[in-house]
């Protein structure tokens, strides 16, 4: 996909082009790549969107969503890693403190949302956003610090929706709880454990398959995913698709 046009990309996510109109302002949005050891393999958590939803219908994606500017406001039981606060501030649109707290939240609080699982502390948490109700009533403070900046992606124009999507990865091991019932929205459904090879092979988006490519690279170099690790941005540029380093 890299240094392919726009009419290129157009012609590969075919479901979602739209027939002219204004080009819209991408929104800021967060995805979290849970990820978890399965003997030799390592697994990645993804769900498939409804059939009837407007954007990438049918596809296999991670949890996630827009961000909520509010979410800056929630308490955590520790912050971003400095390393990783700093890649979230570089780029087109520097992220400031408050927005790159905001970006990071809204991957935990989306987890929760679409799969049912609480990325934090067991600790007393007391909150009065709507949104986030499910960690207080399971005993669980959302902590930011377990999160790597994986990477980052802008929707092309010309696109039912349109996303300044940050992809964020963390381990099983950093969720707190697990709920057996799912999250309270129906955004996902057939939730699944997959091999990374095996979920490139999946139903996914083009910039899904690309992320995890990305994925995989970086965790041959670093098994760990220790902070500050070099972040891919794809975006459009004067009509091709480029990838970039933060």
């Amino acid at each position: 996909m890299e240094g392919m046009t726009k009419a290129d990309v157009d012609k590969l996510d075919k479901g979602l082009a739209v027939r002219g109109g204004k080009a819209l302002r991408p929104r800021d949005a967060a995805t979290l790549i849970l990820l978890d050891r399965s003997g030799r393999d390592v697994v990645v958590l993804m769900g498939r969107r409804h059939a009837g939803h407007a954007f990438m219908p049918g596809k296999f994606v991670f949890p996630g969503g827009r961000t909520d500017p509010a979410d800056s406001r929630i308490p955590v039981a520790a912050p971003l890693h400095a390393k990783e606060e700093e890649r979230l501030a570089s780029g087109p649109g520097r992220a400031s403190t408050a927005r790159a707290r905001a970006i990071a939240l809204s991957a935990i609080r989306e987890t929760y949302e679409e799969a049912g699982l609480l990325i934090g502390r067991k600790a007393p948490f007391a909150t009065a956003k709507p949104d986030w109700q499910g960690f207080v009533e399971h005993g669980v403070t959302p902590s930011l610090d377990a999160l790597r900046f994986i990477a980052r992606a802008i929707t092309p124009p010309n696109r039912v929706r349109r996303f300044d999507t940050r992809f964020f990865s963390a381990w099983r091991d950093d969720v707190a709880v697990e709920l057996p019932q799912g999250g309270p929205t129906n955004e996902l459904e057939e939730l699944v454990w997959l091999p990374l090879a095996e979920a490139r092979r999946a139903d996914i988006p083009d910039i899904t398959r690309m992320i995890l490519e990305e994925l995989e690279k970086r965790l041959a170099h670093d098994p760990l995913l220790r902070p500050g690790g070099a972040v891919p941005f794809f975006r459009l540029v004067r009509n091709r698709f480029v990838r970039e380093v933060l």
